[in-house]
């Protein structure tokens, strides 16, 4: 069942287009892929699904069928609808905790008020209590609890995605984008972030992924999407989308009538 539904998606800055009447649904369920070159349109898609830009033109549907639209809604609204990403540059506060920045992500899914929060209620030190131990479980989640009371300047560079990710689960989401997550990883930590994304998905979260690490896009993902100045080119499975020669010719920038070679290439990932 679709999960979110993109159609006739446009983003216009100017009188340029990052995004060209793209289209696109993620199933339930799934890990999706999201590829192309740099300035493809990816991250502004992103944008776009979450709240941080506006579509010039197009829908966005989450929810499935009598789903709710998401175009207009702030980001803090998205994100109680159950969506929530990591970013492509790490966005952590350096000198709070890896409980506390996953506390941070606790936000759009807590009810306290100031009266609450200034004379302690019962109420409020119960959801205190309740947002720890999420935090706690989501740090448990992604393999990193052992690290939960050091600074976030003060762990690895591996740790410190797995932490975004962990706060990205502490919304509670239904839907995870992921921008670039193994971006800067060692061979290893990039095998381990793909055993991960696996297990999330395993919680019943559909993952959208924007990688550019063919490896790690091939092996994991159920569907790609193809993404070329703004406009789509190409969807399928991994293997289609890997041997489609306009794919080829745009990520790899080699003529499209040209690709035998990057093909059989291709076959080893």
């Amino acid at each position: 069942m679709p999960l979110l539904e993109i159609h006739h998606l446009t983003k216009r800055y100017g009188g340029l287009s990052a995004l060209s009447d793209v289209g696109l649904t993620v199933e339930q369920g799934a890990i999706a892929g999201l590829i192309g070159p740099n300035g493809a349109g990816k991250s502004t898609l992103f944008n776009c699904v979450t709240g941080i830009a506006r579509p010039t033109a197009g829908e966005i549907v989450f929810g499935g069928p009598g789903g709710r639209s998401l175009v207009g809604l702030k980001p803090s609204a998205v994100a109680t609808q159950g969506i929530a990403r990591t970013f492509q540059n790490i966005r952590l506060y350096p000198n709070l905790t890896a409980l506390d920045n996953v506390k941070v992500g606790r936000h759009p899914r807590t009810k306290a008020h100031l009266f609450g929060a200034v004379f302690k209620t019962r109420a409020e030190r119960q959801e205190e209590d309740a947002i720890h131990d999420r935090a706690l479980e989501c740090l448990r989640a992604v393999g990193i609890e052992g690290v939960a009371d050091l600074p976030a300047r003060a762990l690895s560079y591996g740790d410190q995605r797995r932490l975004e990710i962990a706060r990205a689960l502490a919304t509670e989401p239904s839907l995870l984008l992921l921008d670039e997550p193994a971006a800067g990883m060692n061979p290893v930590e990039r095998q381990e972030l793909m055993e991960l994304i696996r297990a999330i998905r395993d919680r019943d979260i559909t993952v959208l992924l924007i990688e550019h690490d063919m490896k790690v896009i091939m092996g994991i993902s159920d569907r790609v999407t193809v993404l070329d100045h703004g406009v789509k080119i190409a969807e399928g499975r991994p293997e289609e989308v890997q041997a489609d020669p306009a794919v080829i010719a745009a990520y790899l920038g080699a003529p499209a009538s040209d690709t035998e070679s990057m093909q059989n290439e291709n076959r080893k990932v």
